[in-house]
């Protein structure tokens, strides 16, 4: 299972109308490289043969099967803050992460 917060699901709603890519959800996944190992991918798309799909009010998040092995029970969420804006992976299966948070290892 893949969590969104409610920042999250908002924020996410508000960049699909904002690039009149309403018909669309947003990918998740993990490719190799990054300091710690793996790094994190988001990007806009639609649903692939053997994708999870995950389903938080208007939004749909895919993930596909190989990249679900470290996504399991993440949580996506999104501050808003003094010191960032952006996307925060909440990841329960990286052992280490970068300083930056964008890329983990297990």
């Amino acid at each position: 299972m893949i969590h969104l917060t409610s920042s999250a699901t908002e924020e996410i709603k508000r960049l699909l109308a904002k690039q009149n890519k309403t018909d669309l959800g947003i990918r998740l996944g993990v490719r190799g490289g990054g300091c710690s190992g793996l790094s994190y991918q988001m990007s806009f798309g639609e649903k692939k043969e053997g994708d999870h799909e995950f389903k938080f009010e208007d939004v749909s998040v895919f993930v596909d099967p190989k990249s679900y092995l470290y996504l399991n029970e993440m949580t996506l969420d999104f501050v808003e803050d003094l010191k960032a804006r952006g996307f925060k992976f909440v990841n329960p299966n990286a052992q280490k992460s970068c300083g930056c948070g964008e890329s983990f290892s297990v």
